[in-house]
């Protein structure tokens, strides 16, 4: 898929549980706003939630930022991932703890299904930590081939949530 140069709106789930995460998503979101022809728009509170998956570690801290990019998905992605690195990402193991983890959630109304890119990001609509910071700032969006955010927020629980900073 290959943008036209027109600018689309962009969500981007930010998640940290090492090296400070507060800061590192901090840091992560004054980089997103640098992206080349990409304009940050506005960004969630953050929250801090337990990990998922069996690898003990500490909780994450996790915010969502609302983006407008020329880029295209494959464009924005490297990007991301430049950001992970510069930050010191280093992937070990699924689920593991990292400095910085940068999801591209959803690009437009796009769908995507390459093996190294899947829009909208496969389970957003299961997890509270990327529905309930998304309603802050896109209280009325719906999810490309799955239904309004407002239908899987009401049946997601915010009770492992914890908000700590205001967008």
């Amino acid at each position: 898929m290959i943008n036209n140069g027109l600018p689309v709106r962009t969500y981007i789930g930010l998640g940290s549980n090492l090296d400070q995460p507060v800061q590192q998503v901090m840091n992560a979101l004054e980089k997103l706003a640098k992206l080349p022809m990409t304009r940050l728009l506005a960004q969630s509170s953050m929250y801090r939630n337990p990990p998922m998956g069996p690898v003990p570690q500490p909780d994450f801290v996790n915010a969502i930022a609302a983006l407008e990019t020329c880029l295209s998905p494959n464009d924005l992605l490297a990007e991301l991932q430049h950001i992970e690195y510069s930050q010191g990402r280093v992937r070990h193991e699924r689920w593991g703890p990292r400095t910085i983890d940068l999801d591209l959630l959803l690009y437009a109304e796009c769908i995507v299904d390459e093996p190294h890119l899947r829009i909208p990001h496969p389970a957003m609509h299961e997890r509270s930590f990327v529905l309930y910071p998304l309603a802050e700032i896109a209280a009325d969006l719906v999810i490309p081939g799955k239904g309004p955010l407002a239908r899987y927020l009401a049946e997601c629980s915010s009770n492992n949530l914890v908000k700590l900073h205001s967008g």
